[in-house]
């Protein structure tokens, strides 16, 4: 479990694209790293599966985790976001975060106003019943609040993000540029209400 409070930018040091999956190394500024310890990376809980260095954790990730998040777009170099589990005296200073990706939106447009950065996201459809103005949602694994959400004639839904200073220098969305994919994972205690309410629908 996690908050959505990213702890470090890590750097891919060695991404290897092999059947269908992905195993990679990633200087991850950590050096007290467990193996078997659990990893979000940019949203996507990931284990240690070994240690290559004071600060080097292996990773891998599935087919199906490159097919429901934008992993599969890691390569050599790339800026990940990461954020260790909590434990149980961390502040949650987010929300409750899993590290299971619901899906990849797109980033349509980034404007400076007022000190902070405005963006706004194209989500998919289904997922969007999930998501209510001044809610949490995580993109790229940061617990961020939902500023307003749009319907647009063409069917597709368009919220709109203020990005304060520190989140911006902090994490990787400084680096993602418009069209761009974003790991989403909506608050799950959303979707908990939606399954315990369709007995009596």
């Amino acid at each position: 479990m996690f908050s959505g409070i990213i702890d470090k930018m890590g750097k891919v040091t060695l991404a290897r694209h092999e059947a269908g999956a992905l195993k990679c190394d990633i200087a991850t500024g950590y050096a007290d790293l467990a193996l078997g310890e659990s990893v979000a990376v940019n949203g996507v809980c990931l284990t240690v599966a070994s240690l290559a260095g004071a600060d080097t954790a292996h990773f891998f990730a599935s087919a199906e985790t490159l097919a429901r998040t934008n992993l599969g777009g890691l390569r050599d170099g790339s800026v990940v976001n990461l954020e260790r589990a909590v434990s149980l005296d961390t502040r949650l200073s987010g929300h409750l975060v899993q590290g299971h990706v619901d899906g990849k939106a797109t980033l349509t447009s980034v404007a400076q106003r007022d000190g902070a950065w405005l963006l706004t996201v194209e989500l998919p459809k289904p997922l969007s019943r999930y998501c209510v103005e001044k809610g949490s949602i995580a993109l790229n694994g940061i617990s961020l609040t939902i500023n307003t959400m749009e319907d647009m004639p063409d069917g597709r839904v368009i919220i709109g993000l203020t990005i304060i200073p520190h989140t911006w220098e902090h994490t990787n969305l400084h680096a993602i540029r418009i069209g761009d994919s974003i790991n989403v994972e909506v608050d799950v205690m959303a979707k908990y209400v939606e399954r315990l309410c369709k007995p009596y629908t």
